[in-house]
């Protein structure tokens, strides 16, 4: 294919926070714009007046942005074929909407929101599909002429009987009945189109060639196929990806699985790390590895390696992933994303570059995202350390002997003139545990409760190193008070 061969687009409602379906449909298509040298598109589809707002367009703009996805056209960045709202592309619909009208293929349709709900009514209770009942759709000319200058909207006409069928990239002819198919609303009373009508239109005038979208607007794609008839125009190349799911195959929502992009973002995963696991959502490389930058995704991209199976949004295997990243990266840049990510309020002393700058490293290897940091890290700058009595004291000791332990640990690192080093630490205490009656590996555990408050933590010595003396020996303090109390 040639670079003008392949225009594709994402069109996101701007009717709440920036979802993680988005950025996947968003990844897809793009990455297929750029291994063949065409362009990626944002349109913002806000033609629903009550739900939409600015602030969800800018939302889900920067959290793209975030993710690592750049447009060539936009609402924010212009181009040839604006506006990139359909907000300010009324009067387009009209003109169209006019012209199906006087072609055949759509009609107007007066028919009161009272009149529908009875007839859904009716409908309801006889088991019968849920459709409009064809009211207006012959209307005589006198009929018409009757309701001049009455609030109506615009209908699809479609043609009873038959199939219309969709020819899908990934699943060949799809064919779909005419009893399945409503006469579709496609300009509403307000002036404003409904999806399909926009999305026909504007796809059609911005030239795109492939729509890549989630497999729900499947059911929706008739409705288009008929337009496109309507109207004489080409039709693109549809491609239904598979949707994202939960665990127990339901689709993707935020009742089951965090969907905000904004979250993922708060909670410390990196962009790349998620854009990583999206790709793999439905999708593998040729070679079956896991772990690829989005440019190692285009370099091999291909639909061919597409499973239509129903990916699962495993947040373990996010989790896994995030971490596989930040163990990647150079301590300057895990140290500068940690900087970035703080917000913690007791964390003043980590704002101390060289303080965070010691802790990095013991907590790089451990992190599973950078919002975990400080849940992890707490000991380094609580004072005093909440103590759990019981995980101080070793199997078969007391409480009295492990506070004459602690005391003599004390005793040994207040004359200790050592370099105060994790290694040396270490060697004093050795030296130290080699004529006593305890297990070395109960004193340091002991010893790290006492340093931590916890039984689990990055090197006990190098933590003691990070710290340093006064708090080391104010923690031993601590601990002793616990056990003698």
């Amino acid at each position: 294919m040639s670079q003008a061969d392949v225009r594709v687009r994402i069109a996101p409602s701007p009717t709440g926070v920036p979802h993680v379906g988005t950025a996947y449909i968003g990844l897809f298509n793009y990455a297929f714009a750029r291994a063949h040298g065409g362009q990626f598109l944002i349109r913002i589809e806000d033609t629903d007046q009550t739900r939409s707002h600015r602030r969800y367009e800018e939302a889900i703009l920067r959290s793209l942005h975030w993710i690592g996805l750049r447009w060539d056209e936009g609402p924010d960045v212009g181009g040839p074929h604006g506006p990139y709202r359909q907000s300010e592309r009324l009067p387009l619909y009209q003109r169209y909407a006019d012209a199906l009208i006087a072609s055949g293929a759509a009609y107007r349709c007066w028919c009161t929101p009272e009149r529908l709900d009875a007839v859904r009514q009716a409908q309801r209770a006889q088991k019968h599909t849920m459709r409009y009942d064809g009211h207006c759709r012959d209307l005589s000319a006198a009929a018409m002429a009757a309701h001049q200058g009455q609030p109506h909207v615009v209908r699809l006409k479609v043609q009873e009987g038959g199939t219309t069928v969709v020819q899908d990239a990934f699943r060949g002819a799809v064919p779909f009945d005419h009893q399945q198919i409503d006469d579709q609303v496609l300009l509403k009373s307000d002036g404003f189109p409904t999806y399909h009508l926009a999305n026909v239109v504007d796809d059609h005038l911005m030239r795109i060639s492939h729509v890549i979208r989630a497999e729900e607007w499947l059911s929706s794609t008739p409705k288009h196929v008929l337009l496109y008839q309507a109207f004489g125009w080409d039709m693109p190349t549809f491609m239904h990806m598979p949707l994202l799911r939960n665990a127990d195959r339901s689709k993707i929502s935020k009742r089951k699985n965090p969907v905000s992009l904004e979250y993922y973002e708060r909670q410390g995963y990196l962009p790349e790390a998620l854009l990583n696991f999206l790709a793999l959502m439905g999708w593998s490389m040729a070679d079956e590895r896991e772990i690829f930058r989005l440019d190692e995704m285009i370099e091999e991209f291909s639909f061919d390696r597409v499973n239509l199976g129903g990916p699962v949004f495993d947040l373990q295997k996010l989790a896994w992933l995030n971490g596989m990243y930040i163990r990647q990266l150079s301590p300057a840049e895990f140290t500068e994303r940690l900087r970035r990510q703080m917000a913690h309020p007791k964390a003043q002393r980590l704002e101390d570059a060289a303080y965070l700058h010691a802790i990095a490293p013991l907590i790089q290897e451990r992190l599973p995202t950078l919002g975990d940091f400080h849940a992890m890290t707490t000991f380094f700058y609580d004072t005093p350390l909440a103590y759990d009595q019981a995980l101080l004291i070793p199997k078969g000791r007391n409480a009295r002997d492990t506070a004459r332990v602690l005391n003599e640990v004390s005793e040994v690192l207040q004359r200790y003139d050592g370099a105060w080093e994790d290694g040396a630490l270490e060697a004093a205490l050795r030296t130290y545990t080699e004529g006593m009656t305890w297990e070395t590996r109960d004193l340091f555990m002991t010893l790290r409760v006492a340093i931590t408050g916890r039984t689990a933590s990055p090197p006990l010595f190098a933590i003691m190193q990070v710290l340093g003396p006064p708090a080391c020996l104010a923690r031993l303090e601590d601990a002793v008070a616990l056990l003698q109390k």
